[in-house]
């Protein structure tokens, strides 16, 4: 990391910062049809459904997306994060790729014509960098009303393959992809998001750390290239009481894996609930050097009886919470980063319809001469 502070840091020192939350619950909102998917440009579309696609809709909805940004910023989001959680074009072959595995089964043959599909890989840079001028656009139009900094995240998601599991129980040993091409679809859509004028790169819902490992490789290959540092966000995923990842990392492993990175922030979302992932996040916080980050599987209060209630949404989670922890002096002091959540509220506008969840109790616990807190 640089000496000199990113402007993100230099408010995670200050005060509470605050994440948006889901973007595919507030699209699913919209209750949109295979035609609004494929608007004008894909309407004659021959390959295979495009509803679901929700990457698409930058280029096809933009003023959905944008209006969803909107609305977070409104509720008190400090960061929005682009729409490109599986912007790549691993991530989305299963729609946009016309080509057929052969003898039905996707092996490291199939993705390199993946990698290399000229259409894919200009559509999937067409969506990048159409997703972060959307954000930067709602985040500017917001700075200039309110006179706050606003930040807008490249999102980078995982893919649906694995470097470290075989995806066939009966052959182990087999692996559909290789590290050179999830480096090659990362480095596609990371230089994307930098050209579109991203504030800072989130590697989130990390279960595979050879597959985190390629987004960071291509990572730093695209700031070599560009000669633009950019903050960076890690954030793993524990995905049970176990304690470690998929790929059977515990969160020490995690840290250690990611940390030539050099991030700003290190943390974990998704999967547990807060009371299920605060013991990893207690561990991360003792051993790690950098600002911690946390926004856990959503829970929601009921209204009458105040149980709560596990609820799965998208590809990212509504209604969590995100802490950063201070890793500079005073050790005792814990920067809160809350992640808004989409909640209708009745008889409230619909702007208003974006507000923080029903609060967790306030819990406070010492750790490792610094403190956490829960809302």
């Amino acid at each position: 990391m640089a000496s000199e502070l990113y402007p993100l840091e230099t408010v995670l020192r200050e005060r509470i910062v605050v994440l948006d939350g889901a973007m595919g619950t507030m699209i699913q909102r919209y209750k949109l049809s295979e035609q609004d998917y494929r608007g004008e440009r894909f309407r004659d579309w021959k390959g295979k459904d495009l509803k679901g696609s929700l990457e698409l809709l930058q280029l096809t909805q933009a003023q959905v997306i944008e209006e969803i940004h909107t609305k977070y910023l409104e509720a008190g989001a400090d960061i929005i994060e682009t729409n490109t959680f599986s912007a790549t074009t691993i991530g989305l072959h299963d729609f946009l790729f016309r080509g057929e595995s052969a003898k039905g089964r996707k092996d490291w043959r199939f993705f390199q014509r993946v990698v290399n599909d000229v259409d894919l890989r200009a559509l999937v840079r067409e969506m990048n960098i159409a997703a972060a001028k959307i954000a930067r656009h709602a985040a500017n139009r917001f700075e200039e009303e309110t006179k706050s900094r606003r930040f807008v995240a490249g999102s980078i998601g995982p893919l649906p393959v694995t470097a470290s599991i075989s995806p066939d129980v009966n052959d182990p040993s087999f692996r559909a992809v290789t590290f050179d091409q999830l480096r090659q679809t990362y480095f596609d859509q990371v230089t994307a998001l930098v050209e579109g004028d991203v504030d800072l790169l989130l590697v989130e819902t990390i279960f595979d750390t050879l597959n985190a490992k390629a987004a960071l490789f291509a990572i730093a290959e695209v700031f070599e290239k560009t000669e633009k540092q950019l903050p960076l966000i890690i954030s793993g995923t524990v995905t049970d009481r176990s304690g470690r990842t998929l790929s059977g990392q515990t969160v020490e492993a995690f840290l250690i894996s990611i940390a030539h990175a050099r991030p700003i922030v290190v943390g974990l979302n998704c999967s547990l609930g807060p009371d299920e992932m605060e013991p990893y996040i207690e561990e991360l916080a003792r051993i790690s050097p950098y600002y911690m980050s946390a926004y856990p599987k959503p829970v929601f209060r009921k209204r009458r009886n105040h149980s709560r209630q596990n609820c799965r949404s998208g590809r990212k989670t509504a209604g969590s919470i995100w802490w950063a922890g201070v890793a500079e002096q005073p050790r005792s002091t814990f920067v809160k980063l809350q992640r808004r959540c989409a909640v209708a509220r009745r008889g409230k506008s619909q702007a208003a319809q974006v507000a923080t969840c029903y609060n967790f109790p306030v819990l406070s616990r010492s750790i490792s001469h610094r403190s956490l807190v829960l809302l």
